[in-house]
């Protein structure tokens, strides 16, 4: 029998890696969304940089100025666009342009990433507002009438600093099927969220399409100078609010929904190329050591099915398929698609090791034509 020794290891391995993930790794495939009474009242500043964001801006913006129960202006900060995004966002708050401030971006400082240097205009026009709370959202977030109330009430009942939504990503092409719940899944194995609300815990995170922060704890912060040259800017903003002493919370929900939609596994593939690297400190034996483990955890339990180790490589298959589930479920779509983790697994290790060569030639975080993750040699990134 000593020649199946070598195939066992790997799958005694794995099944262990599937063990810890279902029972020791916070409950993050646990989805547990919040329902609260929506009637907490609190003056809420909203920003949101934009940059080409025409296809999308007015539904966004519509949306934050429908909101209820809490008393929002929005301050949208026009990065340098060049196809009207402006003009779209300031049709869209017809009849309540008073609560509307559009400003125009200034130039790129150096030191700092796009959307960061964004925010941080727009929480300087916010000027004397004085609100309870900023609200960070993206363009391309449209939010359900109640969201930012709830959210709102969320903070305040948890005494948390910081509280983020995970907003329910668009999910219906054959690729973002594919790789759009996997995508959520394998942020929150990152960042598990019952750690994040620990605050005996290190983890730290967020999802920079929706977070409600208070003013006090932004500056206690460092405020967006602090994270002015992350290309991971929402996880980065919660890591400096936890180690500022504040609390964090993160959690899923489908009351607030990006409206971005990703045709093409390209489309997906760049928008995960663009920090990947970036996750991994680019550090070459972090990257090695990704690869390894998306291997083992992955691919081996499939491999090992066909040869007589099957029943390792079926267990862990079915403790995969059982922290897979709620997010398939979460997303609406058929059960069979939790059979897909594997190959999303692979397309992921892929955009990976992509994301390692895009910043090794010196286009590290491309997007939308600025490349804002590159070595220190590299020249600046353009306006």
């Amino acid at each position: 029998m000593s020649h199946f020794h070598g195939p066992a290891l790997p799958g005694g391995v794995c099944l262990l890696i599937w063990l810890y993930l279902l029972l020791g790794r916070g409950q993050f495939w646990r989805l547990r969304t919040q329902r609260v009474p929506t009637s907490t009242h609190a003056r809420v500043v909203a920003i949101v940089p934009a940059r080409n964001e025409a296809a999308v801006v007015a539904r966004s913006v519509r949306s934050l100025l429908d909101q209820t129960a809490v008393s929002l202006e929005v301050i949208l900060v026009d990065d340098h666009s060049s196809d009207g995004t402006a003009n779209f966002a300031r049709e869209a708050a017809a009849g309540k342009e008073n609560r509307l401030t559009i400003i125009a971006g200034s130039p790129l400082p150096p030191g700092w990433s796009g959307k960061v240097w964004a925010l941080q205009q727009g929480i300087d026009a916010a000027g004397d507002r004085s609100p309870d709370y900023f609200l960070l959202t993206d363009a391309d977030i449209e939010h359900s009438p109640g969201n930012v109330s709830t959210l709102v009430t969320i903070a305040k009942r948890g005494a948390y600093d910081l509280a983020s939504y995970m907003a329910k990503l668009h999910c219906k092409t054959v690729p973002e099927r594919l790789l759009i719940p996997a995508f959520v899944y394998f942020f929150f194995q990152l960042y598990p969220p019952k750690w994040i609300a620990n605050p005996d815990r290190a983890t730290a995170g967020a999802a920079g399409g929706c977070i409600l922060i208070r003013p006090e704890a932004l500056q206690l912060a460092g405020a967006m100078h602090s994270i002015r040259g992350k290309i991971i800017d929402d996880c980065a903003l919660a890591r400096a609010v936890k180690c500022s002493g504040g609390t964090v919370w993160l959690g899923p929900t489908e009351t607030a929904r990006s409206i971005r939609p990703y045709n093409t596994f390209a489309e997906i593939e760049r928008m995960i190329a663009r920090t990947a690297f970036n996750q991994l400190q680019h550090s070459s034996l972090l990257l090695v050591f990704a690869v390894l483990s998306l291997l083992v955890t992955y691919l081996v339990p499939v491999i090992l099915l066909f040869g007589p180790w099957w029943p390792l490589g079926l267990t862990s298959l079915v403790l995969m398929t059982v922290t897979y589930w709620p997010m398939i479920r979460f997303y609406r779509l058929n059960p069979l698609w939790v059979l897909t983790l594997p190959a999303a697994a692979i397309f992921y290790l892929a955009a990976t090791i992509d994301s390692a060569f895009r910043y090794w030639l010196g286009r590290g975080g491309e997007w939308k034509g600025r490349s804002q993750d590159r070595q220190p040699s590299a020249s600046r990134s353009p306006q």
